[in-house]
């Protein structure tokens, strides 16, 4: 193996769906069948080549490993799964005879086919990133299933680049896939790791050949104390996977990331390892301290990689102080490098690319690409010393301080009220008062159905809304024309038998956008555009200053809504920690905080509400499980004043006044304490993809409120047959009574067309009818 020294600044990834989401664009241009697959492969090397090419511009090597070669079509964890062949039973067809699937089929292990549920898609880490969860089976069979990382590289080296490739690390992999069906009770996809790292020696080996001279394997299950798998395992794993990768001798250099929070117990066993480089994400975490002297020793034969840059927020952050750090890790190492925290996958890509922000919010922030300009400052100093770069750390230092001081971030009189919170505010009356309140009030059935908010936003509607930002269309136009998609939901939802109804939220862009767009502290980008999952994007707003209400912002759209049913119409908010979870928000005070400024914006909205006849408002939490720390220390904390915040919102309106929350990608069991102690009346949660996996944690739970596990997967276009749903429904009230049981998809329908929507809800409706006819036999 030849040695090369690791690059001084790097970053651990960079945003792959393009300035102007060239990516999602050529993904669904194919799925529509207007690109072939060739055309797609063409976008997507162009897509590449642009983006090698914006790195080098703004100050990363382009022949030293620095430019992590972190391209996905879809999603790296998925890439993974492919790349060893692990593709489940049900997609065996699709593989060719070295396990290998094309595009076609890799995009239909995404998002599913006929009867052929897609892979289960759930949070990655604390972050608002989906990724596809394997399914691994004592039965699978690993192999070398995809050259797609190789000929990657060798497409940036024939381009004049040597570039890092970049996949999941064996250990992450297993440890976030899950069993597959039919796999005994007990087993762990951890347990196959000595069968699967052959395979990342044979990947290593050809990468080598092709001329890599680091490769980068993406460990962050190493900082989570989340995982299924105990930390005990977890450790072992990686020493048996990193004395066996290490011990190779045909591969290239192995940097081993490990985003997301603090190494802890894990440093001193990938020190003991042969790998060459290991990045610490000194944003969540500290630099290491305390270790033996084996360890010690250890590291000062490695290149530490100081995490230095926030890779998960936008703000500009304190320079200075980010070279300091760099500094003390020499303590650690002789041989330290600038990076980012985590990948950049997490923000937009340019601060530059938003004329219309107040230019001097603009000043305060850093996007990906000052990012990387950032690192490349760090990595000049590293190299040249403090004095070569006291310019730009000065500039960093002065708009830290023009922030502090700027109008708006601090408003007296939205601190007094929060000041002045007691106990009270944080509670309702009993649930058994309320449920016979609500049961007066409402006369559901049993099992009564519902959506979760959103339906389909047309190109109808979208186009609308484009025209009324632009002046196109005046503000009455766009009212007729909002109002008549209102009544145009209303209408199909009374005609095809949805108990509880909702407006359909035509008006908004995006759950969170909306609400930023009408609270004081906010501001939104128009290109700021990050992935979510697979080609859907989001546009997170930034949370800059103290949050307030100035007017209400939805009760117009609701109370029109219950204007055209008897039926009662739920009112639709975004929770205040979804908000600040789907927001870039503010690092300059505790979350908790900010949590309670939303919050009682919320409160407002929800009196409101109430006030104008809405007797049902749900307040989405989706994001509950997604903040949850990965350290076990960290999360009393969080889960108190993330319950905390939300109560605070809900608890101000009545018994009668049915309280709605959503959770989607939120393991149940793991917050099942938590969403008790949210105190909502009824909370939907995803369900459908999983089959069900939740209802034996809410039947070991004793959950007694009402509770709508998701029967429709609204992530997949597969619309469910009435058996499939009725099979869903009948597994749901094996564990939870038909009294507390709500029928619902598992999240908002914004993303899918109406014609499967319609049908999907057909067939849940008469699911719901069948299985209520056999309840009352």
């Amino acid at each position: 193996m030849t040695s090369s020294p690791f690059p001084i600044g790097t970053i651990l990834g960079y945003p792959r769906i393009g300035r102007r989401r060239e990516l999602k664009k050529a993904v669904e241009a194919f799925w529509a069948g207007s690109l072939t697959p060739d055309e797609l492969e063409d976008a997507a090397a162009e897509l590449r080549r642009a983006t090698r090419a914006r790195l080098a511009s703004l100050g990363l090597g382009a022949t030293d490993s620095s430019i992590p070669e972190s391209f996905s079509y879809y999603d790296q964890v998925l890439d993974a799964a492919v790349t060893v062949g692990a593709v489940p039973a049900r997609f065996a067809s699709l593989q060719d005879a070295d396990g290998g699937v094309d595009l076609a089929g890799y995009f239909m292990i995404a998002r599913g086919s006929g009867e052929d549920a897609p892979l289960e898609m759930t949070k990655w880490f604390d972050s608002n990133y989906h990724y596809l969860v394997p399914e691994i089976g004592p039965d699978t069979r690993f192999r070398l299933a995809s050259d797609r990382l190789v000929r990657e590289f060798e497409e940036a080296k024939a381009d004049g680049y040597l570039t890092r490739p970049v996949i999941v690390g064996p250990v992450t992999f297993l440890a976030l896939s899950k069993p597959a069906d039919g796999a005994p009770e007990g087993f762990r996809p951890l347990s196959r790791l000595a069968d699967l790292l052959p395979v990342y020696l044979d990947l290593l080996e050809r990468l080598k050949a092709a001329g890599a001279h680091w490769v980068q394997l993406d460990e962050p299950a190493l900082v989570s104390e989340t995982l299924d798998d105990s930390r005990t395992d977890l450790l072992a794993a990686t020493a048996q996977a990193y004395d066996r990768l290490g011990a190779a001798r045909e591969r290239p250099q192995l940097f081993v990331a490990a985003p997301y929070g603090s190494l802890d117990d894990a440093l001193p066993v990938l020190a003991g390892t042969a790998v060459e480089a290991i990045s610490l994400d000194l944003v969540h975490g500290g630099i290491p301290s305390g270790q033996d002297a084996a360890t010690k020793a250890a590291l000062q034969g490695k290149t530490i990689v100081g995490g230095v840059i926030d890779g998960h927020n936008v703000w500009r952050g304190d320079l200075e102080a980010a070279f300091g750090t760099l500094e003390s890790l020499l303590a650690l190492s002789p041989n330290v490098s600038a990076s980012t925290s985590t990948s950049l996958l997490h923000v937009p890509h340019d601060v530059d690319d938003e004329p219309a922000l107040h230019a001097r919010l603009s000043s305060w922030l850093a996007f990906a690409d000052q990012k990387v300009r950032q690192v490349a400052t760090l990595a000049r100093g590293l190299d040249e010393g403090h004095e070569a770069i006291q310019t730009e750390l000065a500039q960093a230092s002065a708009a830290l301080s023009d922030r502090a001081n700027a109008p708006g971030v601090r408003d007296g009189a939205v601190r007094a009220r929060a000041e002045a919170l007691t106990a009270a505010d944080f509670s309702r009356g009993k649930y058994t008062d309320r449920l016979a309140a609500q049961d007066a009030a409402l006369e559901l059935p049993l099992l009564p159905t519902t959506t979760i908010g959103s339906f389909p936003q047309t190109g109808d509607i979208r186009r609308a809304r484009a025209q009324f930002g632009k002046g196109v269309i005046t503000e009455a136009e766009y009212l007729d024309l909002m109002r008549a998609e209102i009544k145009r939901v209303v209408d199909l939802q009374e005609e095809i038998g949805v108990d509880v109804v909702v407006h359909g939220e035509p008006e908004r862009n995006d759950m969170v956008q909306y609400f930023a767009e009408h609270l004081d502290g906010f501001a939104v980008t128009q290109n700021g555009w990050v992935q979510s999952y697979g080609s859907r994007c989001t546009r997170p707003s930034i949370l800059w200053g103290d949050v307030s209400r100035p007017a209400p912002i939805t009760v117009d759209w609701s109370t029109y809504a219950q204007s055209l049913t008897s039926k009662p119409v739920k009112g639709m908010l975004t929770g205040p920690v979804t908000i600040l979870a789907w927001s870039f928000v503010r690092d300059d005070q505790p979350l908790a905080d900010t949590a309670r400024q939303v919050a009682l914006s919320l409160r407002d909205e929800i009196a409101d509400l109430e006030r104008a006849g809405i007797r049902v408002v749900q307040v989405d939490e989706p994001a509950l499980r997604e903040l949850l720390p990965l350290k076990k220390r960290d999360q009393p904390a969080y889960l108190d004043w993330s319950v905390g915040s939300f109560r605070l919102a809900t608890s101000g309106v009545g018994d009668a006044t049915q309280i709605h929350t959503h959770l989607c990608y939120s393991e149940f069991g793991v917050v099942i304490d938590a969403i008790r102690d949210l105190d909502a009346d009824v909370t939907s949660i995803e369900a459908a993809r999983s089959r069900m996996e939740v209802v034996d944690d809410i039947s070991a739970s004793g959950f007694d409120h009402g509770i709508g596990p998701g029967v429709y997967d609204i992530h997949s276009p597969r619309v469910p047959s009435v058996a499939e749903v009725t099979e869903l429904i009948e597994k749901a009230l094996s564990g939870v009574p038909g009294r507390q049981l709500w029928i619902n998809p598992d999240c908002g329908l914004k993303t899918r067309g109406y014609e499967e929507t319609v049908a999907s809800l057909r067939n849940i409706i008469e699911a719901t009818r069948t299985v209520r006819e056999k309840q009352s036999a």
